[in-house]
């Protein structure tokens, strides 16, 4: 009796498989698959032949990209590596389909969705809490999803404005002794906000939002003794505010409103003997009916694979230490 060749797996495409996307640019999809798992992937006819002794776990990552194109349109580099990471990990029922829940359109028509499981969960949590804090590594989507809930909000009629704060740590948020007018002080410190709302809305919709006050993009400062109803408040790099900062901006908290507040708390720049204000949240708040925490890791991160690298080697050096 002849013996099976385990190290050779022969993959039906059905008809259905979208093969352009799921190749990839001149078969760079399958490259990458075949350069991570050390086989060999040739099309013949309707089938994929996978050659090599990790041949079983290419299959598994084949079956994974087509499961996502039934749900997903759209397989981009960023997708696939998160595939793999998930499939290396034995994390396979975290591929979520990353359709389900489109957030918003971008000014040039490309949907907004959630990119991994972790990012799925926390715009749910957006979705049913009238208060999240997003904490995760830079990469994450932790700002960009919490401004894109905050702009469909705003089309449905949910809220009336949207306000954006972020602590300008860098000038120990003494802006009064920095030369220029407001907008020409903060603006510095505020431009990862804009940069994520020109992204979404357009430069030329936001700037008109901007100037109509429906948005607002202003330093923690000056949310002192304001009362926000019927808004979208986002507190962006909230590991850098202190205990009273923090407190004070929650309190902000008015009727109708949502609050996310986002940060990593592996980047805290404040003084020495200052403690942040978000570490003591997570501690404080845990367990308050209508507040989620969403913690998110570098398997969330959707830059650059480097990026994914880097925080990866960060932590596992700290945890040396």
């Amino acid at each position: 009796m002849k013996e099976e060749d385990k190290t050779v797996i022969r993959l039906h495409l059905d008809q259905e498989s979208d093969r352009r996307e799921l190749f990839g640019t001149m078969d760079s999809n399958i490259r990458k698959v075949e350069k991570a798992t050390g086989t060999t992937i040739i099309a013949r006819d309707e089938d994929l032949i996978i050659r090599g002794e990790n041949c079983r776990e290419a299959e598994e990552i084949l079956n994974s990209m087509i499961e996502s194109l039934r749900h997903n349109p759209r397989l981009d580099s960023q997708r696939l590596d998160y595939i793999m990471d998930m499939e290396k990990g034995g994390n396979k029922n975290e591929i979520i389909p990353s359709n389900s829940q489109i957030i918003c359109y971008t000014c040039q028509g490309k949907p907004l969705r959630p990119k991994t499981k972790g990012q799925s969960i926390y715009v749910d949590m957006i979705r049913k809490n009238d208060m999240v804090f997003g904490v995760g590594p830079a990469g994450t989507g932790k700002t960009y999803l919490a401004c894109a809930m905050a702009v469909t909000a705003l089309k449905n009629k949910e809220v009336e404005r949207i306000i954006l704060a972020r602590p300008a740590i860098e000038a120990g948020e003494s802006l009064g002794f920095l030369p220029g007018d407001l907008q020409e002080k903060v603006d510095p410190y505020l431009r990862p906000l804009y940069d994520a709302l020109f992204e979404i809305l357009g430069r030329e919709t936001a700037s008109r939002l901007k100037e109509k006050g429906t948005v607002e993009v202003v330093p923690l400062a000056y949310m002192r003794g304001r009362t926000l109803d019927n808004s979208f408040i986002i507190l962006d790099e909230a590991q850098n505010t202190t205990r009273e900062q923090m407190k004070m901006f929650l309190t902000r908290m008015g009727f109708n409103s949502k609050v996310v507040i986002t940060g990593d708390v592996t980047q805290i720049d404040l003084p020495k003997g200052k403690g942040s204000g978000l570490l003591e949240a997570r501690k404080v708040l845990r367990g308050i009916e209508g507040i989620e925490f969403c913690q998110m890791s570098e398997v969330d991160v959707v830059r650059h694979p480097l990026v994914k690298a880097i925080i990866r080697a960060y932590n596992e050096f700290e945890d040396k230490r």
